[in-house]
């Protein structure tokens, strides 16, 4: 028999039985098998999904780019965790950038299975949602991740026992952007100049200045309003 990769299926290469070479002969004891079109369509129901379909299901159903597609069924342990975790949510492409990237990165350094993964695929869901609803920033939600895996616990109970929701109070992160701008003369001076890297160092310093909480996207609007004031 030969596997053909390209196709997902198995050819015959040669035929033995009717060769003389090979010299088969019948055995009396055996009584003759016959394989009905319904015994294999029950067999076929009862297997398990194959990675090729797997594979197929997530790139079309879920609309996952085939890297990501490959990654998740590279074992059924993989495959099963990702569907737990993505399972009545929407957000499909943020679970499997989770478990591609971050899970699987720390638990392949670590020599760790997923399935003895501190963090269960639920747990993984309510991650996303806080990054997703804006509760946490992306790069805040890598701390609670790395808390997750240490001590089991939710997210969401790690962001209140930490304060690490984002800020998105307009007029809090309004004052702190206008103060950044104020002590920063000389990084005024170059973005008036025209050296558009100044507004980035703005974004960096309001950003120390929360310790990574401020919502990035307020920030950006908050900075382009207040510098329009002043050009």
């Amino acid at each position: 028999m030969l596997w053909d990769e390209a196709t997902g299926t198995t050819q015959t290469m040669r035929s033995k039985e009717n060769a003389h070479d090979y010299r088969y002969m019948p055995e009396p004891d055996l009584a003759p098998l016959h394989i009905t079109d319904e015994w294999l369509e029950r067999v076929k129901a009862e297997m398990p999904e194959m990675p090729r379909a797997k594979r197929a299901r997530f790139t079309g159903d879920l609309g996952l780019p085939q890297y990501d597609a490959e990654v998740l069924t590279g074992t059924p342990e993989i495959a099963k965790y990702f569907e737990a975790a993505v399972e009545g949510f929407g957000n499909a492409k943020g679970i499997s950038n989770w478990v591609c990237n971050e899970l699987l990165g720390r638990l392949n350094a670590s020599g760790t299975p997923i399935s003895e993964a501190k963090v269960a695929p639920t747990q993984l869901q309510g991650l996303v949602k806080l990054i997703d609803n804006g509760t946490i920033s992306g790069k805040i939600a890598k701390e609670v991740f790395d808390a997750m895996l240490e001590s089991g616990k939710d997210a969401d109970a790690i962001v209140e026992e930490k304060g690490l929701k984002q800020m998105s109070d307009t007029g809090e992160l309004e004052a702190i952007v206008r103060a950044v701008i104020e002590k920063s003369p000389k990084i005024l001076e170059d973005y008036r100049s025209g050296k558009m890297q100044a507004f980035g160092a703005f974004v960096g310093g309001v950003m120390k200045e929360t310790r990574g909480k401020a919502n990035p996207a307020m920030v950006n609007e908050l900075l382009k309003k207040v510098l329009a004031e002043g050009a």
